[in-house]
């Protein structure tokens, strides 16, 4: 499972970061932002290949020494980065899966009335999404 979801806005304001409890959750928030360069890059491309014009998942970012990130880019320009463990073995499938369960919720966060598009994201909801693809040391 994930180690880290963050959903970053168009501006590339952060809306949404979201660790497992640690020592080092810095380390992730920086991950999460140099990972938006890589993320502009592949969504500039994927705007010149007219074959690709649908496709919202972004794939492997970049891996480090102990993760891999993976990003997801909405119609909007929000977007959505995952960080999990180098170790854990995650097929493609699964990842996609929880890139599309993670946009359902962010849709229905902005669907409420009283949420302001732009603004942190404050939503017991969506946490609970969150939650539920965040690794903790009771799903091991």
């Amino acid at each position: 499972m994930a180690v880290c979801i963050a959903v970053v806005g168009k501006d590339n304001s952060p809306l949404f970061i979201k660790t497992i409890p640690t020592q080092d959750e810095r380390r992730f928030h920086y991950t999460v932002h140099t990972s938006l360069d890589v993320v502009e890059e592949k969504v500039s491309a994927i705007g010149k290949s007219v074959a690709d014009l649908r496709e919202l998942y972004l794939g492997l970012l970049y891996p480090t020494e102990d993760f891999k990130v993976y990003g997801y880019a909405t119609n909007t320009k929000c977007k959505f980065v995952v960080i999990v463990e180098s170790k854990t073995s995650l097929r493609d499938n699964e990842i996609r899966t929880m890139f599309k369960k993670l946009h359902s919720g962010y849709t229905d966060t902005l669907c409420n009335p009283f949420y302001i598009p732009g603004d942190d994201i404050v939503s017991k909801s969506f946490e609970v999404i969150v939650d539920s693809m965040l690794k903790t040391e009771d799903k091991l």
